[in-house]
């Protein structure tokens, strides 16, 4: 079987889009369509999750309010813009952006939320195992944190 592309001039309209589903375009739209739902819903689990760190201390902020604008900037520019625009969250966004800055403020809050869990597990006698991979990831986060730049 061959296909024939006829070209037209006139563009199709809408009617006639929605009319030929089975048309080789209107896959790749809805895939894109699907792709954009899928970054939007993302943005939106890392948005709430972000919001959730704010009020809940070993919940980082920061790194679910970035993921967020990424896949928000991936899906809907519009979030992307909105939340680059929100006094709470667009400097954030833009300190890292522009240089991978953290603020000193930040840096604090994160490796003392460490150093208390880590202290926390001590106090609750974990298992060895747990408490060196616990410091192993939680030192490296730790030295990642403090090795950025501030603002």
């Amino acid at each position: 079987m061959a296909y024939v592309l006829i070209m037209d001039p006139t563009p199709p309209s809408f009617a006639q889009q929605d009319a030929a589903p089975d048309s080789p375009g209107s896959d790749r739209r809805a895939a894109a369509r699907w792709r954009r739902m899928i970054w939007v819903g993302f943005g939106g689990l890392c948005l709430a999750l972000g919001v959730i760190g704010i009020v809940l201390p070993v919940l980082p902020t920061t790194p679910f309010v970035l993921l967020a604008a990424f896949a928000f900037g991936k899906g809907s520019p519009r979030l992307r813009r909105w939340l680059e625009d929100n006094p709470r969250f667009g400097p954030a966004i833009r300190n890292w952006e522009r240089s991978g800055a953290i603020a000193p403020r930040h840096k604090r809050a994160a490796v003392g939320t460490m150093s208390v869990v880590f202290a926390l597990s001590l106090i609750l006698s974990l298992p060895p195992m747990v408490l060196i991979i616990q410091g192993v990831c939680m030192g490296g986060a730790a030295c990642y944190v403090m090795s950025r730049p501030s603002n």
